[in-house]
């Protein structure tokens, strides 16, 4: 009996604390409905921001600039010519997918262009906003986490959201009506005032002449720019292998028609695509009698990029020698 006794009160010992466990602390939140959801998370900067702070840690802080273009501020990268008397400055706009650094073509050409007697200032362009993308966030910058709930063989794959929802989810929540005309458009007038902002510090500099040079859709800005704006202190446009961003008009080869600029069109022959879309630009110049506009094929080695990189700086230094077009002619 005594033996039964201990063993119902070590029973009722184990027990309780399971039971305490069981209860919830008179304290505890409610459950998750006023919690703050785990995926709302601060959004990340654009890429070129995120760009910008990089090359801002890895390069020489004499070769920044930071520019004005009027309520936002960007980083341009600025080498003065190796030479007494500069021939002027060359402003370079990099393409959708580099930066003011790029290794494809800006970040050679700039560091190169000084021993040729040239200043250089390479841009950082904002995003393009041609197309709705989704907006970057801490939770879609990661490889989201796999969900606990269990999946079976019927349940549906995973679709792409459709257009309108994704053009949705790009806009911020208080952006109401806003079109993705006034979008792009809002996208052209922050490139136009970097632009803007390039030229009023390549004359603080006294250049005596200024050029613009843009990569992929680098080009499309710069020959945008001179056809609306048109400048009278910039005469010279060159364009290495040009594109026309998404979503964007009017195409480069009606623009070409537009420019009473010297223009160097640049392109590599490899792609049946990039042929056809220079020779509508070179035919769209003889259309219009363009005497100043010329255009020269190369061709891409992507095996050896030093080599490619070397041929463009020396053909873009023999047009800027030969072609050169002073402000006041």
């Amino acid at each position: 009996m005594r033996l039964h006794s201990l063993a119902l009160l070590g029973f009722c010992l184990l027990s309780c604390p399971a039971a305490w466990a069981e209860e919830p602390p008179e304290n505890a939140p409610a459950d998750s409905a006023d919690a703050p959801a785990a995926s709302e998370r601060p959004l990340l900067p654009e890429r070129s921001v995120s760009d910008a702070q990089t090359l801002e840690q890895r390069l020489d802080k004499r070769e920044q600039q930071m520019l004005q273009a009027g309520a936002e501020s960007f980083l341009a990268l600025w080498l003065p010519a190796n030479v007494g008397e500069p021939s002027g400055a060359v402003i370079l706009l990099p393409g959708d997918v580099e930066n003011a650094d790029g290794a494809a073509a800006i970040g050679p050409l700039r560091r190169k262009l000084p021993d040729a007697g040239w200043h250089s200032l390479s841009l950082t362009l904002p995003d393009p906003d041609g197309d709705p993308l989704p907006l970057r966030t801490a939770a879609t910058a990661t490889a989201a986490p796999q969900s606990d709930a269990p999946t079976t063989e019927s349940a549906p794959a995973a679709e792409s959201p459709p257009e309108a929802a994704v053009a949705e989810a790009t806009q911020p929540a208080d952006s109401g009506a806003i079109s993705r005309e006034q979008r792009r458009q809002a996208h052209v007038e922050r490139v136009m005032a970097r632009i803007d902002a390039a030229i009023a510090f390549a004359n603080q500099q006294q250049a005596k002449e200024i050029v613009l040079l843009g990569h992929g859709s680098g080009a499309y800005w710069a020959a945008r720019y001179l056809s609306e704006r048109q400048p009278d202190n910039v005469q010279n446009l060159l364009m290495v292998a040009a594109e026309l961003p998404a979503g964007f008009a009017p195409p480069l080869d009606e623009m070409v028609a537009q420019l009473a600029v010297a223009t160097g069109d640049f392109f590599y022959k490899d792609q049946a695509t990039d042929r056809m879309a220079a020779l509508k630009r070179l035919q769209a110049s003889k259309r219009a009698k363009l005497p100043t506009y010329i255009q020269v094929s190369m061709k891409a080695l992507p095996g050896n990029l030093d080599v490619q990189q070397e041929q463009l700086y020396r053909r873009l230094r023999g047009w800027l020698t030969q072609h050169i077009r002073t402000a006041g002619s």
